[in-house]
């Protein structure tokens, strides 16, 4: 087992300074066009793709960094750019994930590198779990799978909601319920690439920050694929559901496989934008001057950027003990990856919001970065678990009750 150390080793610093000087070069330039435009920003994840950002290769060595913290690293200087184009770039990560967590190694081989595709003809992916009437209780999703036994093949009907690249993906990763009944039990994924009848998208969301990422419905109306799109095949779904009948233990969710395995991932998101506001304001308040000298040597000022550096140090600690965790299968066992997510995402609102305090009225228009990085860093305290689910799961871990 790699040991947990915050000392970077060299392979993981040019990681982090490569993608560093991507976010500087390509995303920073162009993120407050992309969040204007409320569209997906082809250009950049394509020259992403040409610098080897945006492939397998990568995504698949960040992933097995023995120590668990390339990825994360990444992620951090990707937010570090624009949260709403470095999403746009690893949101494909989500359906990889759920390939990852739920397919066979032979399912994982065939259809991961279709999530990508190559440099020179770029594929996205998706990973379909929340419903209108479904977000924090995954176990009551109403989008039903059912097999045609006659033809070997699932037809699924349902309609999605909240999906990063909704609609547009070349592969989306869909859960279904294939026993209402078992309820979080009895549910299965499912791969549905582009071409295949019967899905479609649906509303495209105006959000209020992250708006370089493509939010959408997804709407599936009688779609028809074949058996063996059944992530991690039929034979082990029937096992599963056979142990859920009998009231045995039957594993994990097959979204809580995924949100579990990416939780220290959105953390690290996070963290790139509340390092970003911060970086910002302590400059802005080392050149600002009133009264004859820089706003930073008047405590309220220089208390909150303080503040503001033990939060986001405290933040990163907490990513990367999860991610270290995470890569060398060490379990959470007191809700470790929710409490990464958790600390970073809020982190990341109250830094922004102290720096838009401490530039005031600069900081409140939108030409001004820190209004930008606002609105984003909300949205982490919301996706992939809200604030209150990831304390009910930390809550759940220390007590070993069933809290409500």
């Amino acid at each position: 087992m790699a040991e947990f150390s915050m000392d970077l080793n060299e392979d993981q610093i040019t990681v982090r300074d490569w993608v560093h000087e991507f976010a500087v070069n390509q995303i920073r330039p162009v993120a407050h066009e992309w969040d204007e435009r409320e569209e997906t920003p082809w250009p950049v994840i394509e020259e992403a793709a040409r610098a080897g950002l945006y492939s397998l290769d990568f995504m698949a060595d960040a992933s097995t960094d023995p120590q668990g913290l390339k990825l994360v690293l990444a992620l951090e200087e990707l937010a570090w750019g624009d949260a709403g184009i470095g999403l746009s770039i690893v949101g494909t990560m989500l359906g990889v994930a759920g390939i990852m967590a739920n397919g066979t190694p032979e399912q994982q081989m065939e259809w991961i590198p279709q999530c990508f595709g190559t440099a020179d003809d770029v594929k996205i992916a998706a990973f379909c779990v929340s419903e209108p009437d479904a977000g924090s209780d995954v176990s009551s999703l109403k989008t039903r799978a059912v097999y045609d036994e006659a033809t070997d093949e699932w037809v699924l009907n349902g309609t999605k909601t909240w999906i990063t690249n909704g609609g547009i993906a070349n592969v989306h990763v869909v859960v279904a319920s294939v026993d209402p009944e078992l309820r979080g039990r009895g549910q299965a994924s499912f791969v549905i690439p582009e071409g295949t009848k019967g899905i479609s998208q649906g509303q495209k969301f105006k959000k209020m920050g992250i708006r370089a990422s493509h939010t959408a419905e997804v709407v599936l109306d009688d779609c028809r694929i074949p058996g063996r799109f059944l992530l991690g095949g039929k034979a082990r779904l029937d096992e599963r559901l056979a142990r859920a009948r009998e009231g045995a233990r039957s594993g994990e969710q097959v979204a809580m496989k995924t949100f579990e395995s990416t939780r220290p991932s959105v953390g690290a998101q996070a963290l790139g934008i509340a390092r970003a506001a911060y970086e910002f304001s302590l400059d802005y308040a080392k050149e600002r001057k009133q009264f004859g000298r820089a706003i930073i040597e008047n405590q309220a000022i220089a208390f909150k950027l303080a503040d503001m550096k033990m939060a986001i140090d405290a933040s990163r600690l907490l990513v990367w003990r999860a991610a270290w965790m995470a890569a060398t299968g060490k379990p959470f066992e007191h809700g470790e990856g929710s409490m990464s997510k958790l600390m970073a995402g809020e982190t990341a609102v109250r830094v922004t919001e102290e720096a838009i305090q401490i530039m005031g009225g600069y900081g409140y228009v939108r030409e001004n970065p820190v209004e930008r990085w606002h609105r984003d860093s909300k949205i982490y305290t919301i996706f992939e678990g809200t604030s209150e689910i990831q304390r009910l799961i930390i809550a759940r871990s220390i007590s070993g009750m069933r809290i409500q």
